[in-house]
């Protein structure tokens, strides 16, 4: 039933009337960038009811940058995110540890579709760890495990506010410690450090000024291989971010992942935080 429900949203966000495109950006290279960071601390002092001294931060960039002729449109994004967690005297423990690059060519026909051709990498970008046990587990490192998507399809995007594209897709996936990502268990005297596979992907993203001060970001990122069309790997960021001045804002960012290949369960992170961002560009 859910795959079924999904189909509607996928094709029935393409029906949405559009507004006219916005033609002063045209013929211009916009770059766009913020670097944040954010932290949190509390500690205690003969503290009657109890608690553990903790800190934790977190680094956040955003940039970017897009030109647009009446005939195509080339975009390209980066997204890097590192943060560490430290409770009384235990050692920092890596909490937020990605890096995400998106590169989008769309050629105008004309018409209410647009097509595209894409390619998006994510990786972490320092040594990941997982506490088991009370001990630090290792999980992943830099390209280890790294993906590289790319698709061909058709795209809408004539509301500016709000895209979304769909097409065909091949996915690579490398790895070189942590084979788990990669090896075939149909080949058990084989150990497989890269696996490619073909499917469909679909994209949708959301930018909405809720007020005047408060502004909406979500991203869903949607894959699906053709011989297994009904299990989906899923990411879907959520941001809320309200500016209390130019420089201090608090944001609200959940992030839902679903990939049998990590683990069988739905990852879901949630952060509140309050930092200091800087418009770059």
């Amino acid at each position: 039933m859910i795959k079924y429900i999904l189909i509607l949203v996928i094709f029935g966000s393409f029906m949405v009337m559009a507004d006219e495109p916005d033609t002063s950006k045209f013929n211009k290279w916009i770059p766009k960038g913020t670097a944040g960071f954010n932290l949190s601390q509390i500690a205690f002092s003969d503290w009657s009811q109890g608690g553990e001294n903790s800190i934790t931060y977190s680094l956040v960039g955003n940039f970017g940058i897009s030109h647009e002729t009446n005939t195509d449109v080339f975009t390209n994004s980066l997204k890097a995110t590192y943060g560490q967690t430290k409770i009384n005297d235990n050692n920092f423990i890596t909490n937020d540890n990605e890096i995400f690059m998106e590169t989008i060519y769309a050629y105008k026909f004309g018409w209410t579709l647009d097509p595209y051709i894409s390619n998006t990498l994510r990786t972490s970008i320092t040594p990941g760890y997982k506490v088991e046990d009370g001990s630090q587990v290792q999980v992943v490192q830099f390209f280890d495990p790294g993906y590289l998507t790319q698709s061909i399809g058709f795209r809408y995007e004539k509301l500016g506010w709000f895209k979304n594209r769909l097409g065909f897709a091949v996915q690579e996936i490398f790895t070189n410690k942590f084979t788990n990502y990669t090896d075939d268990p149909d080949t058990p005297n084989e150990l497989e450090t890269f696996k490619f596979e073909t499917g469909l992907e679909y994209a949708q993203e959301l930018e909405v000024t809720l007020m005047e001060n408060i502004l909406l970001q979500s991203k869903l990122l949607l894959f699906t291989r053709f011989e297994q069309m009904d299990v989906w790997d899923v990411r879907w960021d959520n941001i809320i971010t309200a500016q209390v001045n130019k420089y201090i804002n608090v944001n609200l960012n959940v992030i839902l992942i679903h990939n049998i290949k990590e683990t069988r369960r739905t990852q879901v992170k949630e952060a509140l935080q309050l930092g200091v961002v800087f418009n770059i560009f």
